[in-house]
């Protein structure tokens, strides 16, 4: 075999190889960074420096191991500069009024980003275990993402390569080149510091539960209707409403209703929504209409939904998330009428 076919073997090889993993990397990187577009830099990055390095790597370790460890390595360098992406609850306390009167603080370039559940709801090695695909939508859950966010950037990795991929210490001493005990000091220190941001979740339903799956439809049936009522109805007692960049946010059923009244509705027909999920959670894609009588990308509504109702709302207000979510930037008004017509 000549040099260049021998190259060439070990490019399809390396392929046909690495690629299965390439959904559960994008969750890996997503999970430390807490944006789509910048996990998908690393993660192409992490390909291209493996394919480089390929032809010596010598399975001393899987190939799942090597990718991990080259793409937690790109993320903490990444992150060495660069401040946590929060969520507004997690920097802030609710507001005290929801009158219209009421002011919205901006902050712009900060704010942790949804990821669509199309990219990574299958991100194991194993897709077909159900029991798997639970796992991994679990750990990209918007309340957990954003809890790893006030961690330190190597308590992140910690945690996550520990209590997430199930890593042995050793294996994450290695990564990191420190000794085991430091890899459980830190380790315990994580968890502690994780116990005290993060909430429970448990109780949180799957997008495909039937449950989830009405609460959903109800919802986008109430915004495109400007139904405060059909609203408050589906709201738990104790929920939240959030909306980065804003940093403003509101806490409990009658607070998030009179905000909606006050400052969202304003006539039936202004906003369009269409169902998709995100993080493991039910979502929806909005879009408001315009002087032309069209609509235009508006925001990602991500919804934390429970037996007892909706608990959380948070509304990504930002075009820039709808292509990730493969989702057009505006909607003519006729494909609209069309597709309520079919």
């Amino acid at each position: 075999m000549s040099d260049r076919e021998e190259l060439v073997s070990d490019d399809d090889e390396f392929v046909r190889r690495a690629d299965p993993f390439r959904r559960e990397l994008l969750a890996h990187c997503y999970r430390l960074l807490g944006t789509v577009d910048e996990a998908e830099d690393l993660v192409q990055e992490t390909y291209l420096r493996a394919w480089r390095s390929y032809s010596g790597f010598e399975g001393r370790s899987s190939l799942r191991t090597w990718l991990y460890r080259i793409a937690t390595n790109a993320c903490l360098s990444a992150l060495e500069n660069r401040g946590r992406r929060p969520l507004p609850s997690g920097l802030t306390d609710p507001a005290r009024t929801t009158n219209s009167e009421v002011t919205l603080r901006r902050v712009d370039g900060m704010w942790l980003e949804p990821i669509p559940d199309a990219l990574v709801a299958q991100g194991t090695s194993d897709a077909a275990d159900p029991a798997a695909v639970v796992v991994s939508r679990a750990s990209v859950r918007l309340a957990f993402v954003a809890a790893l966010q006030h961690l330190p950037a190597r308590q992140r990795a910690v945690l996550i390569l520990r209590d997430v991929l199930g890593w042995r210490a050793r294996e994450v001493a290695e990564l990191l080149g420190v000794t085991e005990s430091a890899v459980k000091s830190v380790l315990r220190r994580a968890r502690t510091q994780l116990t005290q941001v993060s909430t429970a979740d448990e109780e949180l339903l799957e997008p495909q539960d039937p449950v989830a799956r009405t609460l959903l439809e109800q919802y986008v049936q109430a915004f495109e209707r400007a139904d405060v009522e059909t609203l408050t109805r589906l709201l738990a007692d104790d929920a939240v409403l959030e909306m980065p960049p804003f940093s403003t946010w509101f806490a409990g059923r009658r607070a998030v209703a009179d905000f909606a009244r006050s400052r969202i509705f304003r006539a039936p027909g202004e906003l369009w929504m269409t169902p998709t999920s995100a993080n493991g959670q039910p979502a929806a894609a909005a879009y408001k209409r315009d002087l032309d009588g069209d609509y235009y990308a508006h925001g990602v509504h991500v919804l934390s939904v429970t037996e007892r109702g909706i608990a959380r709302i948070v509304v990504f207000l930002t075009a820039e998330v709808f292509p990730s979510f493969g989702l057009p930037a505006r909607v003519s008004a006729a494909a609209i009428s069309a597709a309520a017509r079919s």
